[in-house]
């Protein structure tokens, strides 16, 4: 399997190798920024049983929320595909964008303006100091692979989206794609 080089936009895969890990076993992570800094990014797949309402009470939204890594799980970050309403935003890449005003959001939700397939709420985010992911990379935690969903992403809320990409790399993965999460169920 040919994987590329960590990018701002492109997905982490993890690889099968990691079982056991609490946060990213299974996991897909969306990666919002990547320098020689470090790296930040959202886990895609792993949805909370909580709704935004339980976090932000002064709006009734069903939206839901998803677990987006193990660093600052006590705070509400966002991705979203409409800039043009959430000023302040940050594109990662392909139409994505990453945080913005909050109140407008407030407002928007309020309106029942905001739809899911348009923005998506996680506790937390995935962080790697310099140089740390690379070391993840080089004792194979993780394949990088692009985002052909472009923007259509944030409404992708399939809990099973680590399962396809296994079906989707073929050979080996593919066993993978059917093993127990905890093989010692098996």
């Amino acid at each position: 399997m040919t994987t590329l080089k960590p990018a701002k936009g492109l997905l982490l895969v993890a690889e099968p190798s990691i079982i056991g890990d609490v946060s990213f076993n299974r996991s897909v992570v969306l990666l919002a920024e990547y320098n020689e800094n470090g790296s930040v990014g959202f886990i895609l797949n792993k949805p909370l049983e909580h709704k935004l309402r339980d976090f932000v009470p002064e709006v009734n939204s069903k939206l839901p929320v998803y677990n987006g890594g193990p660093v600052e799980q006590d705070n509400l970050y966002f991705i979203h595909c409409i800039p043009e309403i959430i000023p302040d935003s940050i594109e990662i890449s392909n139409g994505i964008y990453w945080g913005g005003d909050f109140s407008a959001i407030i407002d928007l939700l309020k309106e029942d303006k905001l739809k899911k397939d348009q923005i998506r709420f996680f506790l937390g985010y995935s962080g790697w100091e310099s140089e740390q992911l690379e070391q993840e990379l080089e004792v194979n935690s993780w394949v990088v692979v692009p985002n052909n969903y472009n923007n259509t992403i944030i409404g992708k809320t399939n809990t099973n989206f680590w399962k396809e990409k296994m079906i989707e790399f073929g050979g080996d993965y593919v066993l993978w794609s059917n093993a127990p999460e905890n093989p010692s169920f098996n």
